[in-house]
């Protein structure tokens, strides 16, 4: 199949259609970490004899996103984003199956595999805000990114309300219905990442020269977005998983920690309408710190008490701290390597960020239960302040120089 070369009529008429498709993939396919992230600590503390084992399968999940990102990346190149994206649906549909038996069998070890499986669909996801990103010009890319990200706002709605309806569908099995409904949302999304028709990386790694990894790697810009990107998603996940646990274990339901959930999802979400705009109004680095701000801002909001409203608010603070800091970050790591250089540097930029999620969820049931709820809520305080220190200095030292 001939190759379709950005800029050419066609390529523009393809991205409005693909953008549509990813949008709708996005919907689907970003329901799954709700589903995952509400119910995996829920299930681990039915499961695991060790408390503090709790969250391991949330853990997993996120170890297998990170550990994906690389095999993903090289499947695209290689086959193609479509049938990289599918193959990983397909993943999906056993992941949720493996999770739904491993609770009938009440077997962790089952139940974990089943949640790990599943990180390598969300690694084909969450890179579809990089597809969307690459079949526009550079100009347009944190509206694109933007835009894809509103799927997410539709996820948010799909991934908590499967929780409530679906938790009880398996008689005296609670919660392995829901991952059912898991694999069959992914079974949903297959038609629309068969229809999608994205440019070719291997052609676009075909053209120009292309630095070694280390090279682009090296770039100041370059690391302080992945770090901004890191503690952006890192301490959303992190206070996200834990979040479910600690309202339960402060008295109340499962529902109220679902709803929770839900509320953050969409505040993660929610934003994308006006973020490209308003990345475009401020500026990358200046949304990126206001997120980054908006994040500490819901760590403050839960050391103020443990009323409902306490750990609701904090959690959709949260949220919209993540979508600025998150879009705000990729919009500045895609200045940072050009055409032919894209495949490896996003794979780069995926495995630090979600490896270091990875690495920081699977303490996040161990401080929990030995620091508790307000002191890993102070913990994110300075870490925070770091990151804005470093975002002032790429400000000031005035390195915005795209690689593009």
């Amino acid at each position: 199949m001939a190759k379709t070369r950005p800029g050419s009529p066609s390529a523009t008429t393809d991205s409005k259609r693909n953008l549509w498709l990813l949008v709708g993939a996005q919907s689907l396919g970003g329901a799954s970490p709700p589903i995952i992230i509400s119910l995996g600590g829920l299930v681990g503390m039915q499961l695991a004899s060790d408390p503090s084992m709790a969250t391991l399968p949330v853990s997993l999940f996120n170890l297998g996103l990170a550990l994906s990102t690389i095999p993903a990346a090289m499947l695209m190149r290689y086959l193609g984003r479509r049938q990289a994206y599918t193959l990983g649906a397909l993943m999906a549909i056993i992941a949720g199956l493996v999770a739904a038996y491993g609770i009938a069998l009440q077997s962790f070890m089952l139940f974990c595999i089943g949640t790990a499986l599943a990180g390598f669909y969300a690694a084909n996801v969450q890179n579809y805000r990089f597809a969307a990103s690459d079949s526009v010009p550079a100009r347009q890319r944190p509206m694109a990114i933007s835009r894809i990200m509103v799927g997410g706002l539709v996820a948010a709605i799909i991934g908590p309300q499967v929780v409530i309806w679906t938790r009880d569908a398996w008689a005296g099995l609670p919660f392995a219905g829901s991952f059912v409904s898991q694999a069959a949302l992914a079974l949903l999304a297959l038609p629309l990442l068969l229809a999608l028709r994205l440019p070719s990386l291997q052609f676009a790694s075909e053209t120009g020269h292309a630095r070694p990894l280390r090279e682009i790697a090296r770039q100041q810009r370059f690391v302080v977005a992945v770090i901004a990107g890191i503690v952006s998603y890192g301490l959303m996940a992190f206070i996200m998983t834990a979040a479910p646990m600690a309202m339960v274990a402060h008295g109340y339901s499962s529902d109220h920690a679902t709803l929770g959930i839900q509320w953050h999802v969409l505040a993660m979400f929610g934003p994308s309408f006006i973020t490209g705009r308003l990345i475009n109004r401020f500026g990358k680095i200046t949304m990126t710190a206001a997120g980054l701000i908006t994040i500490g801002l819901s760590g403050v909001l839960a050391l103020l008490g443990m009323g409902l409203l306490n750990f609701w608010g904090s959690l959709i603070l949260l949220g919209i701290g993540w979508n600025f800091g998150f879009i705000g970050a990729t919009a500045l790591v895609t200045d940072t390597y050009s055409q032919s250089e894209r495949a490896k540097a996003q794979a780069m930029n995926d495995f630090l960020i979600f490896g270091t999620v990875a690495a920081g969820s699977f303490s996040s049931g161990y401080l929990l239960n030995t620091l508790g709820w307000s002191q890993i809520n102070l913990l994110m305080l300075p870490i925070i302040g770091a990151v804005l220190l470093l975002l002032l200095w790429l400000h000031l030292t005035g390195n915005h120089k795209s690689a593009q």
